[in-house]
Protein backbone atom coordinates (compact mmCIF):
# COMPACT_ATOMS: atom_id res chain seq x y z
CA UNK A 1 0.00 0.00 0.00
CA UNK A 2 2.90 2.21 0.62
CA UNK A 3 4.53 2.09 -2.51
CA UNK A 4 1.09 2.29 -4.24
CA UNK A 5 0.78 5.82 -2.52
CA UNK A 6 4.73 6.61 -3.23
CA UNK A 7 3.59 5.87 -7.30
CA UNK A 8 0.24 7.76 -6.74
CA UNK A 9 1.89 10.73 -5.48
CA UNK A 10 5.09 10.40 -7.83
CA UNK A 11 2.45 10.83 -11.08
CA UNK A 12 0.25 13.95 -9.49
CA UNK A 13 3.28 15.68 -8.84
CA UNK A 14 4.63 15.43 -12.19
CA UNK A 15 0.93 16.96 -13.07
CA UNK A 16 1.66 19.87 -11.23
CA UNK A 17 4.95 20.29 -12.59
CA UNK A 18 3.74 19.61 -16.36
CA UNK A 19 1.09 22.75 -15.08
CA UNK A 20 3.62 24.88 -14.05
CA UNK A 21 5.04 25.11 -17.71
CA UNK A 22 2.25 27.44 -18.51
CA UNK A 23 3.14 29.99 -15.69
CA UNK A 24 1.83 33.50 -17.01
CA UNK A 25 -0.27 32.70 -20.06
CA UNK A 26 -3.24 30.83 -18.96
CA UNK A 27 -5.22 33.58 -17.78
CA UNK A 28 -8.10 33.56 -17.18
CA UNK A 29 -7.92 29.89 -16.86
CA UNK A 30 -5.74 28.00 -14.47
CA UNK A 31 -2.26 26.13 -15.38
CA UNK A 32 -3.41 22.54 -15.15
CA UNK A 33 -1.00 19.22 -16.00
CA UNK A 34 -2.30 15.98 -17.30
CA UNK A 35 -1.13 12.53 -17.20
CA UNK A 36 -2.75 9.32 -17.96
CA UNK A 37 -1.79 6.10 -17.36
CA UNK A 38 -2.41 2.02 -18.74
CA UNK A 39 -4.30 -0.62 -16.80
CA UNK A 40 -0.78 -2.14 -16.28
CA UNK A 41 -0.04 1.57 -14.62
CA UNK A 42 2.88 2.40 -17.53
CA UNK A 43 2.60 6.20 -18.61
CA UNK A 44 1.02 6.51 -22.43
CA UNK A 45 0.35 10.23 -21.98
CA UNK A 46 0.73 13.67 -20.84
CA UNK A 47 -0.03 17.04 -21.43
CA UNK A 48 -0.71 20.05 -20.18
CA UNK A 49 -2.89 23.91 -21.12
CA UNK A 50 -0.18 26.16 -22.94
CA UNK A 51 -2.05 29.20 -23.14
CA UNK A 52 -5.61 30.72 -22.81
CA UNK A 53 -7.77 29.77 -25.70
CA UNK A 54 -5.30 26.56 -26.85
CA UNK A 55 -6.53 22.86 -25.87
CA UNK A 56 -7.01 21.93 -22.38
CA UNK A 57 -4.27 19.45 -20.20
CA UNK A 58 -7.01 16.93 -20.39
CA UNK A 59 -7.46 17.13 -23.83
CA UNK A 60 -3.72 17.68 -24.85
CA UNK A 61 -3.11 14.35 -22.87
CA UNK A 62 -5.37 12.44 -25.04
CA UNK A 63 -4.60 14.20 -28.24
CA UNK A 64 -1.08 12.71 -27.46
CA UNK A 65 -2.34 9.35 -26.57
CA UNK A 66 0.54 5.92 -27.45
CA UNK A 67 -2.16 3.39 -26.48
CA UNK A 68 -5.97 2.73 -25.24
CA UNK A 69 -6.41 4.36 -21.78
CA UNK A 70 -8.96 2.34 -21.03
CA UNK A 71 -8.81 0.56 -17.94
CA UNK A 72 -6.35 3.17 -16.75
CA UNK A 73 -5.82 6.24 -14.89
CA UNK A 74 -5.80 9.54 -14.80
CA UNK A 75 -3.81 12.03 -11.98
CA UNK A 76 -4.98 15.72 -12.88
CA UNK A 77 -4.05 18.51 -10.49
CA UNK A 78 -7.65 20.73 -10.89
CA UNK A 79 -10.96 19.42 -11.23
CA UNK A 80 -11.90 18.95 -15.28
CA UNK A 81 -14.28 21.11 -16.72
CA UNK A 82 -17.81 20.49 -17.49
CA UNK A 83 -18.85 23.58 -19.19
CA UNK A 84 -18.38 24.58 -22.90
CA UNK A 85 -16.07 27.32 -23.14
CA UNK A 86 -13.30 28.12 -26.48
CA UNK A 87 -12.84 24.29 -25.99
CA UNK A 88 -15.15 21.33 -25.40
CA UNK A 89 -15.77 20.20 -21.97
CA UNK A 90 -12.77 18.15 -20.46
CA UNK A 91 -15.42 15.60 -18.33
CA UNK A 92 -16.84 14.28 -21.63
CA UNK A 93 -13.12 12.78 -23.59
CA UNK A 94 -12.77 11.30 -19.73
CA UNK A 95 -15.54 9.64 -19.32
CA UNK A 96 -15.76 8.30 -23.18
CA UNK A 97 -12.08 7.39 -23.02
CA UNK A 98 -13.16 4.59 -20.65
CA UNK A 99 -10.47 5.72 -17.78
CA UNK A 100 -11.25 3.74 -14.51
CA UNK A 101 -9.48 6.01 -12.10
CA UNK A 102 -9.09 9.82 -11.84
CA UNK A 103 -6.90 11.23 -9.14
CA UNK A 104 -7.72 15.25 -8.96
CA UNK A 105 -6.21 17.37 -6.32
CA UNK A 106 -8.21 20.47 -5.69
CA UNK A 107 -11.93 21.03 -7.10
CA UNK A 108 -11.95 24.33 -9.36
CA UNK A 109 -13.74 27.24 -7.46
CA UNK A 110 -15.02 28.23 -11.30
CA UNK A 111 -18.91 28.44 -10.50
CA UNK A 112 -19.70 26.80 -13.64
CA UNK A 113 -17.17 24.27 -12.46
CA UNK A 114 -17.15 23.96 -8.71
CA UNK A 115 -17.87 20.01 -8.02
CA UNK A 116 -19.83 19.36 -10.72
CA UNK A 117 -17.37 17.88 -13.08
CA UNK A 118 -16.80 15.22 -10.37
CA UNK A 119 -20.17 14.62 -9.99
CA UNK A 120 -20.59 13.79 -13.42
CA UNK A 121 -17.58 11.53 -13.31
CA UNK A 122 -18.58 9.63 -10.35
CA UNK A 123 -21.95 9.36 -12.11
CA UNK A 124 -20.61 8.00 -14.96
CA UNK A 125 -18.56 5.23 -13.01
CA UNK A 126 -15.35 6.53 -12.71
CA UNK A 127 -13.97 6.35 -9.59
CA UNK A 128 -12.50 9.42 -8.13
CA UNK A 129 -10.02 10.24 -5.92
CA UNK A 130 -9.54 13.92 -4.46
CA UNK A 131 -6.77 15.63 -2.73
CA UNK A 132 -3.93 14.16 -3.63
CA UNK A 133 -1.05 16.76 -3.56
CA UNK A 134 -3.46 19.45 -2.73
CA UNK A 135 -1.25 22.04 -1.19
CA UNK A 136 0.96 21.97 -3.50
CA UNK A 137 -2.12 22.42 -6.12
CA UNK A 138 -3.52 25.42 -4.83
CA UNK A 139 -0.32 27.07 -4.25
CA UNK A 140 0.43 26.90 -7.89
CA UNK A 141 -2.79 27.89 -8.54
CA UNK A 142 -3.63 30.31 -6.20
CA UNK A 143 -3.61 33.42 -8.24
CA UNK A 144 -6.63 32.06 -9.88
CA UNK A 145 -8.91 30.49 -6.85
CA UNK A 146 -8.41 33.94 -5.80
CA UNK A 147 -9.95 35.76 -8.39
CA UNK A 148 -12.80 33.18 -8.75
CA UNK A 149 -13.28 33.49 -5.22
CA UNK A 150 -13.19 37.04 -4.09
CA UNK A 151 -14.07 38.82 -7.85
CA UNK A 152 -10.31 40.39 -7.18
CA UNK A 153 -6.96 39.92 -8.81
CA UNK A 154 -4.16 38.61 -6.80
CA UNK A 155 -2.12 41.66 -6.19
CA UNK A 156 1.51 41.52 -5.69
CA UNK A 157 3.52 45.01 -4.95
CA UNK A 158 7.11 45.34 -6.06
CA UNK A 159 9.45 47.77 -4.90
CA UNK A 160 13.12 48.84 -4.89
CA UNK A 161 14.83 50.15 -2.15
CA UNK A 162 18.03 51.18 -0.53
CA UNK A 163 19.58 49.79 2.57
CA UNK A 164 18.18 52.44 4.70
CA UNK A 165 14.82 52.47 3.24
CA UNK A 166 14.52 55.06 0.42
CA UNK A 167 13.25 54.48 -2.79
CA UNK A 168 14.22 57.58 -4.32
CA UNK A 169 16.89 61.01 -3.94
CA UNK A 170 14.30 64.11 -2.31
CA UNK A 171 14.70 65.39 -6.45
CA UNK A 172 12.74 61.98 -7.09
CA UNK A 173 15.66 60.58 -8.84
CA UNK A 174 16.07 56.60 -8.64
CA UNK A 175 17.96 55.34 -11.78
CA UNK A 176 19.19 52.79 -10.41
CA UNK A 177 19.05 51.90 -7.13
CA UNK A 178 19.17 47.82 -7.73
CA UNK A 179 22.00 47.07 -10.16
CA UNK A 180 21.29 44.99 -13.73
CA UNK A 181 20.81 41.38 -12.24
CA UNK A 182 18.46 42.72 -10.38
CA UNK A 183 16.68 44.96 -12.70
CA UNK A 184 16.78 41.62 -15.73
CA UNK A 185 14.97 39.75 -12.78
CA UNK A 186 12.49 42.35 -12.33
CA UNK A 187 11.76 41.63 -16.34
CA UNK A 188 11.51 37.65 -15.51
CA UNK A 189 9.03 38.44 -12.86
CA UNK A 190 6.66 40.53 -14.96
CA UNK A 191 6.46 37.72 -17.08
CA UNK A 192 3.99 35.77 -14.38
CA UNK A 193 1.67 38.63 -14.27
CA UNK A 194 -1.31 39.32 -16.69
CA UNK A 195 -1.21 43.53 -15.91
CA UNK A 196 1.12 46.00 -14.12
CA UNK A 197 0.23 48.64 -12.62
CA UNK A 198 1.40 52.54 -12.07
CA UNK A 199 -0.27 55.68 -10.72
CA UNK A 200 0.12 58.81 -13.33
CA UNK A 201 3.61 60.33 -11.09
CA UNK A 202 5.05 57.60 -11.87
CA UNK A 203 4.21 57.81 -15.57
CA UNK A 204 5.29 61.61 -15.95
CA UNK A 205 8.69 60.64 -13.51
CA UNK A 206 10.26 57.99 -15.02
CA UNK A 207 8.42 57.29 -18.67
CA UNK A 208 8.57 53.56 -17.85
CA UNK A 209 8.55 50.76 -20.36
CA UNK A 210 7.28 48.84 -18.38
CA UNK A 211 7.39 45.51 -20.10
CA UNK A 212 9.37 42.21 -19.87
CA UNK A 213 11.99 43.65 -22.33
CA UNK A 214 10.27 40.09 -24.60
CA UNK A 215 10.44 37.62 -22.05
CA UNK A 216 6.49 37.20 -22.46
CA UNK A 217 4.20 37.20 -25.89
CA UNK A 218 1.74 38.74 -25.83
CA UNK A 219 2.72 41.28 -22.78
CA UNK A 220 1.25 41.94 -20.01
CA UNK A 221 -1.30 44.37 -19.82
CA UNK A 222 0.04 48.15 -18.68
CA UNK A 223 -2.00 50.16 -16.01
CA UNK A 224 -1.79 53.62 -15.38
CA UNK A 225 -4.13 55.05 -12.44
CA UNK A 226 -4.73 58.89 -12.72
CA UNK A 227 -6.79 61.17 -10.10
CA UNK A 228 -6.46 64.35 -12.82
CA UNK A 229 -5.92 63.07 -16.42
CA UNK A 230 -3.09 65.69 -16.45
CA UNK A 231 -0.43 63.11 -18.08
CA UNK A 232 2.40 63.77 -20.48
CA UNK A 233 1.41 63.68 -24.51
CA UNK A 234 3.90 61.49 -25.44
CA UNK A 235 5.16 58.61 -22.83
CA UNK A 236 6.92 55.56 -23.63
CA UNK A 237 4.03 53.36 -22.51
CA UNK A 238 1.33 55.34 -25.85
CA UNK A 239 3.29 52.53 -27.82
CA UNK A 240 1.24 49.67 -27.87
CA UNK A 241 2.76 47.72 -30.83
CA UNK A 242 3.85 44.86 -28.37
CA UNK A 243 1.98 45.65 -25.46
CA UNK A 244 -1.44 46.87 -24.39
CA UNK A 245 -1.85 49.96 -22.11
CA UNK A 246 -4.85 50.98 -20.28
CA UNK A 247 -5.60 54.54 -18.41
CA UNK A 248 -7.73 54.25 -15.61
CA UNK A 249 -8.99 57.24 -14.11
CA UNK A 250 -11.38 58.49 -11.06
CA UNK A 251 -14.31 60.34 -12.79
CA UNK A 252 -15.11 62.11 -9.60
CA UNK A 253 -11.64 64.33 -9.67
CA UNK A 254 -10.68 63.98 -13.44
CA UNK A 255 -10.56 66.76 -15.74
CA UNK A 256 -12.40 64.77 -19.06
CA UNK A 257 -11.48 67.75 -21.22
CA UNK A 258 -7.56 66.06 -21.06
CA UNK A 259 -8.69 62.90 -22.24
CA UNK A 260 -7.84 64.36 -25.64
CA UNK A 261 -4.54 64.16 -24.63
CA UNK A 262 -4.90 59.58 -24.93
CA UNK A 263 -3.83 58.65 -27.88
CA UNK A 264 -6.47 56.67 -29.34
CA UNK A 265 -4.70 53.09 -29.27
CA UNK A 266 -4.60 53.41 -25.65
CA UNK A 267 -7.50 52.23 -23.79
CA UNK A 268 -9.72 54.52 -21.07
CA UNK A 269 -11.44 52.98 -18.18
CA UNK A 270 -13.28 55.14 -15.77
CA UNK A 271 -13.91 54.68 -12.26
CA UNK A 272 -16.44 56.15 -9.86
CA UNK A 273 -13.56 56.60 -7.01
CA UNK A 274 -9.58 56.42 -6.50
CA UNK A 275 -10.69 53.20 -4.58
CA UNK A 276 -7.91 50.65 -5.68
CA UNK A 277 -10.21 47.72 -5.30
CA UNK A 278 -12.10 48.68 -8.18
CA UNK A 279 -8.89 48.82 -10.44
CA UNK A 280 -8.54 45.17 -9.29
CA UNK A 281 -11.85 44.08 -9.88
CA UNK A 282 -11.82 45.93 -13.61
CA UNK A 283 -8.62 43.71 -14.03
CA UNK A 284 -10.45 40.48 -12.22
CA UNK A 285 -13.57 41.25 -14.53
CA UNK A 286 -11.01 41.21 -17.45
CA UNK A 287 -9.69 37.80 -16.96
CA UNK A 288 -6.50 38.96 -15.11
CA UNK A 289 -5.93 36.25 -12.63
CA UNK A 290 -2.41 37.90 -10.84
CA UNK A 291 -1.46 41.80 -11.12
CA UNK A 292 1.78 43.51 -10.00
CA UNK A 293 1.91 46.65 -8.56
CA UNK A 294 4.80 48.82 -8.91
CA UNK A 295 3.26 51.98 -8.29
CA UNK A 296 4.54 55.01 -6.05
CA UNK A 297 4.28 55.85 -2.40
CA UNK A 298 0.68 57.30 -2.55
CA UNK A 299 -1.16 54.39 -4.83
CA UNK A 300 1.31 51.38 -2.68
CA UNK A 301 -0.31 52.89 0.47
CA UNK A 302 -3.80 53.15 -0.34
CA UNK A 303 -3.64 49.27 -2.54
CA UNK A 304 -2.20 47.82 1.11
CA UNK A 305 -4.97 49.39 3.09
CA UNK A 306 -7.57 48.57 0.78
CA UNK A 307 -6.92 45.08 0.59
CA UNK A 308 -5.18 45.01 -2.92
CA UNK A 309 -2.05 43.13 -2.07
CA UNK A 310 -1.39 39.52 -1.21
CA UNK A 311 1.96 39.37 -1.83
CA UNK A 312 4.89 41.59 -1.62
CA UNK A 313 8.70 41.72 -2.97
CA UNK A 314 11.24 44.14 -1.77
CA UNK A 315 14.64 44.52 -3.62
CA UNK A 316 17.23 46.09 -0.77
CA UNK A 317 20.29 47.88 -2.51
CA UNK A 318 23.45 48.16 -0.65
CA UNK A 319 23.49 51.92 -0.99
CA UNK A 320 22.53 54.88 1.58
CA UNK A 321 20.27 57.49 0.19
CA UNK A 322 20.17 59.79 3.27
CA UNK A 323 17.87 62.73 4.06
CA UNK A 324 14.57 62.99 6.11
CA UNK A 325 13.16 64.56 2.88
CA UNK A 326 13.90 61.42 0.59
CA UNK A 327 11.19 59.27 -0.40
CA UNK A 328 9.88 56.22 1.60
CA UNK A 329 8.01 52.97 -0.04
CA UNK A 330 4.61 54.22 1.72
CA UNK A 331 3.25 56.92 3.14
CA UNK A 332 1.71 57.43 6.38
CA UNK A 333 -0.29 54.81 7.67
CA UNK A 334 -1.49 56.75 11.30
CA UNK A 335 -0.66 53.92 13.35
CA UNK A 336 -0.84 55.01 16.85
CA UNK A 337 0.25 51.23 18.22
CA UNK A 338 2.84 48.39 17.47
CA UNK A 339 -0.39 46.05 17.45
CA UNK A 340 -1.73 47.84 14.87
CA UNK A 341 1.04 47.44 12.50
CA UNK A 342 0.86 45.00 9.09
CA UNK A 343 2.28 42.07 9.86
CA UNK A 344 4.14 40.23 7.20
CA UNK A 345 4.71 36.01 6.97
CA UNK A 346 6.39 33.61 5.06
CA UNK A 347 10.27 35.19 4.41
CA UNK A 348 11.93 34.19 1.33
CA UNK A 349 15.28 36.12 0.77
CA UNK A 350 17.65 35.64 -2.37
CA UNK A 351 20.82 37.27 -3.01
CA UNK A 352 20.58 38.78 -6.50
CA UNK A 353 24.57 40.00 -6.72
CA UNK A 354 25.27 42.61 -4.37
CA UNK A 355 21.31 42.91 -4.03
CA UNK A 356 18.82 41.40 -1.66
CA UNK A 357 15.23 40.09 -3.12
CA UNK A 358 12.91 39.53 -0.25
CA UNK A 359 9.35 38.39 -0.36
CA UNK A 360 6.43 38.33 2.24
CA UNK A 361 2.89 37.36 2.23
CA UNK A 362 0.20 39.34 3.95
CA UNK A 363 -0.57 37.52 7.21
CA UNK A 364 -3.88 35.94 7.08
CA UNK A 365 -6.31 37.56 9.94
Amino acid sequence: MFEEDVSHTKWMKRAIYLASLGKGKTSPNPMVGAVILDKNRNLISEGFHHKAGEPHAEAMAFNNLKKDAKGGSMYVNLEPCCHQGKTPPCVDKVISSGIKDIYISSEDPDKRVSGKGIKMLKEAGVKVHLGLCKKESLELNKSFIYRNTTNNAYGVLKWAMSIDGRIALKNGKSKWITNKKSRSLVHSYRSEFDAIIIGGNTLRKDNPLLNTRGLKAPEPIRVVFTKTLDLPEKANMWDCKTAKTIVVYDSSTANEKLLTRIPEQVEVEKLSSDNPKLISQLLAKRGCNKVLWECGPKLATSALKSGCIQEIITFIAPKILGGENCMNPFGDFEFQEMDEVINLNHSQVNLVGSDICVKNFLKLL
